[in-house]
């Protein structure tokens, strides 16, 4: 079971223990995670990771189509997670993705920033 954390610090329950992310967060963290870190970067791991970094290299008229790839392929191992939607917004100077899976029958919905 994963505690909540917020600014590097875990979150009391108030009742003397810590708060517990439910199964639906816990899902999305690991989702968000995967997306969130660069392939190839865990030595041991090269598989976990995506390539959504390299989105600021490509052309805007093809970050979109690259992005909905490079989270396939960072869900890949996700079995119990699909992909419903991918979207790209250019924020300024970065890029805001947002993801909506679906799981179990539940939609969740994550964001982060490229």
């Amino acid at each position: 079971m994963e505690r909540v954390i917020i600014n590097g610090d875990y979150v009391p329950d108030g009742a003397g223990g810590l708060k517990a992310v439910s199964a639906g967060e816990e899902v999305l963290a690991r989702v968000l995670f995967r997306l969130t870190a660069r392939r190839g970067a865990l030595p041991f791991l090269p598989g976990l990771g995506s390539r959504l970094y390299e989105l600021v290299r490509e052309k805007p008229s093809v970050r979109k189509a690259l992005a909905e790839q490079y989270v396939a392929e960072a869900l890949r191992e996700e079995t119990d997670v699909s992909v419903e939607s991918v979207s790209l917004e250019q924020q300024g100077e970065t890029g805001v993705l947002t993801v909506t899976v679906r799981w179990q029958g539940e939609t969740l919905t994550g964001r982060t920033t490229l």
